[in-house]
């Protein structure tokens, strides 16, 4: 019996406000333990609630974004459940009225596109986050998160492997920076998953028993828990055995899900309205203004890209993962116009140096119009690639400017061919042996010749120029 995997993605996304949902305390990240607290977020008795409206424009985006029907009128319930993090003993969320249902997002699949459900999209507060004395003596909380503005993006169960559920969560994390939401970094907990996990036999189109593994953390070990939960269902239901509905933590250090809990259903919660809230009502002109505000989405910005300025697939897809790849490209190619130049250089150079320091896209402090004047250098034959890199780096550190640079340091390729002749003419004499081995057939010391004349030259020399004349040198007999 052959089986297949199903599984559904309840993505937390932490909203970019400046504060909280309820209050106006900051929402700034890695701050000290209870320092960013009211009365509020801290549950304090008789302390009310005062609706964030910037809340609710962003959840408007992400509706309309992702093609969800917007309700137009939404209501908060409390979500009824005692957890040391949770000082008011319930949570703000919407059960009855979200403020969006019924959207989908398409995938990328080895068989074509493929629409993910959205079953429902909602808004709620945070929780605090425990810390456990690794001791195991202690647990200590932090309430700077309570309060902090979610979305709750619920899809229906609809992928069926683990690569399905990645591609869906990269391509919702796209958009949700695109559209300007969320930071959605994933190591700071301002973009989480918890992952439903069934099982069925192939062909059947009754839904096996899910269990469910909690905040995700990392696109790895989603991947990891999904095919493991996977093969353990398989496991117990091939063995006779059935499956409990239940919450799961994912043990990264062990590769193993272990049971936390029997899963709660909806009336363990005992949802009602939160009577310190009211409904509140989206109107089509709200909706409309919303709809106007949108940038140009991912999808969209990636079919321009490859019809409108002839990039690879590949090239698209890597300047459209993050809105700041995105600017700095258009912006830059506005300036010089060289399209293809400019994506090889981002997606070279310029992430390479993101990756060795570190850092996001938007860190490196280097303007468009640096960049294409660095980009026209190279790509006119003025300097060399390695020279260009050697800019760049200084462009990043000191803000340089790359034309006065080039000048100060005398880094212009060399193109007269009297000193390139001599530079080689110098690397032949000595290195008589390998001019003596090429001329017997061994090719490959060329190489090393060109190397030892871009030495003399300071890699200044055009090395299409200098390969030519070395060439002609060595063809020739004395």
């Amino acid at each position: 019996m052959t089986w297949d995997t199903i599984v559904g993605l309840e993505v937390h996304v932490e909203l970019a406000t400046t504060s909280k949902i309820f209050c106006g305390c900051p929402t700034l990240f890695g701050r000290p333990p209870n320092t960013q607290c009211c009365p509020v977020c801290s549950g304090f008795p008789g302390a009310l609630p005062v609706l964030n409206q910037q809340v609710i424009e962003y959840a408007l985006r992400v509706c309309l974004a992702t093609d969800c029907t917007i309700n137009s009128l939404i209501r908060f319930d409390r979500k009824n459940y005692f957890y040391p993090d949770l000082p008011k003993g319930y949570q703000i969320s919407q059960q009855h009225q979200p403020i969006g249902r019924g959207g989908k997002l398409v995938i990328t699949t080895d068989n074509g596109d493929k629409a993910i459900g959205i079953h429902e999209i909602h808004i709620e507060e945070d929780a605090g986050k425990l810390i456990h004395d690794p001791q195991g003596k202690h647990t200590l909380v932090d309430y700077n998160r309570c309060g902090i503005p979610l979305l709750e993006i619920i899809s229906r169960p609809d992928l069926n492997s683990a690569e399905e559920a990645l591609d869906y969560l990269d391509k919702l994390r796209r958009l949700l920076l695109f559209i300007g939401v969320s930071d959605c970094r994933m190591e700071e907990g301002s973009l989480r998953a918890d992952v439903n996990v069934s099982v069925r036999p192939t062909g059947s189109k009754v839904l096996g028993t899910r269990t469910e593994l909690k905040n995700m953390s990392s696109m790895k070990a989603m991947a990891l828990a999904i095919a493991y939960e996977s093969r353990r269902q398989i496991k117990i239901l091939t063995e006779g055995g059935r499956i409990r509905q239940e919450t799961r933590r994912w043990d990264e250090n062990e590769k193993r899900s272990f049971a936390l809990r029997i899963k709660e259903n909806v009336e363990d919660y005992r949802y009602f309205p939160d009577p310190d809230l009211m409904a509140i009502r989206i109107n089509d002109h709200w909706i409309k203004n919303t709809r106007e505000l949108l940038p140009e989405l991912p999808d969209a910005k990636y079919q321009r890209y490859l019809t409108t300025l002839d990039l690879t697939a590949y090239e698209a897809s890597i300047l459209t993962s993050h809105p700041a790849l995105a600017d700095l490209f258009e912006a830059t190619v506005a300036i010089c116009g060289r399209a293809k130049d400019v994506a090889g250089w981002i997606m070279g150079e310029w992430l390479q140096e993101c990756n060795q320091r570190a850092c996001r896209p938007q860190d490196l402090k280097v303007t468009p119009e640096k960049l294409a004047r660095l980009v026209r250098l190279l790509a006119e034959g003025d300097i060399t690639r390695g020279t260009a890199r050697q800019v760049f780096i200084q462009m990043i550190d000191n803000q340089a400017d790359p034309d006065d640079y080039v000048h100060r340091h005398n880094l212009r390729m060399i193109r007269d061919i009297k000193t390139i002749d001599a530079a080689i003419d110098q690397a032949m004499a000595a290195h008589p042996r390998s001019v003596a081995d090429y001329r017997a057939g061994k090719n490959k010391v060329r190489t090393f010749l060109v190397g030892q004349a871009m030495r003399v030259l300071q890699g200044k020399a055009d090395p299409a120029l200098l390969n030519r004349r070395l060439l002609e040198k060595l063809n020739t007999p004395d």
